[in-house]
């Protein structure tokens, strides 16, 4: 199931808070801006999302202060929706765009977010631990190109090999 699978592919960064070596997150970070629906513009391929088409992450807030994270996106392989439903917490200040999420019990990876559309939050450029984890995300489905180009230059420049990203699908009304 792939929702193991999402789970397992973050166990494997085991309790991994950390930022990438010369990787800064963002400062000015607002949650409550933040909250919502984002959509994934673009990823590295990891198992737990392997295939996945019309990838969505909505965050909400928690009652313990914590962020409710819903991951969702619809397999066409198996013709069903897969989510997994996780939780983050700032790793320090919370204007610090550096988060701790977990869907599998106590162990947390890193979010670290590296850019960010601070007039509109229609945009964020997110890593993990290291930089075998990318993702760019969109609160629509596509993103004008020069905004792309602009977030995969930041990415490229901080060492990140765009070249190897997916660049996802969002074709299902319902997802």
């Amino acid at each position: 199931m792939r929702i193991v699978g999402w789970m397992l592919g973050l166990f494997a960064l085991t309790a991994c808070t950390t930022v990438p070596e010369n990787v800064d997150p963002i400062k000015e970070f607002e949650l409550s801006r933040y909250l919502g629906t984002w959509y994934e513009i673009a990823r590295f391929e990891h198992s737990f999302e392997a295939g996945l088409t019309d990838v969505t992450a909505k965050y909400q807030m928690r009652e313990d202060g914590g962020v409710r994270v819903i991951n969702r996106g619809y397999s066409p392989e198996k013709k069903q929706w897969e989510e997994a439903i996780g939780k983050a917490y700032f790793v320090g200040d919370p204007t610090i765009g550096h988060l701790k999420v977990s869907f599998f019990g106590p162990f947390y990876a890193s979010y670290v977010i590296i850019a960010l559309d601070k007039t509109n939050y229609q945009y964020a450029l997110v890593t993990g631990p290291n930089r075998d984890y990318l993702w760019v995300l969109a609160r629509t489905p596509q993103l004008p190109e020069s905004t792309v180009m602009s977030l995969l230059d930041k990415a490229s420049a901080l060492g990140y090999n765009t070249d190897s990203l997916i660049f996802v699908s969002h074709s299902r009304n319902d997802g």
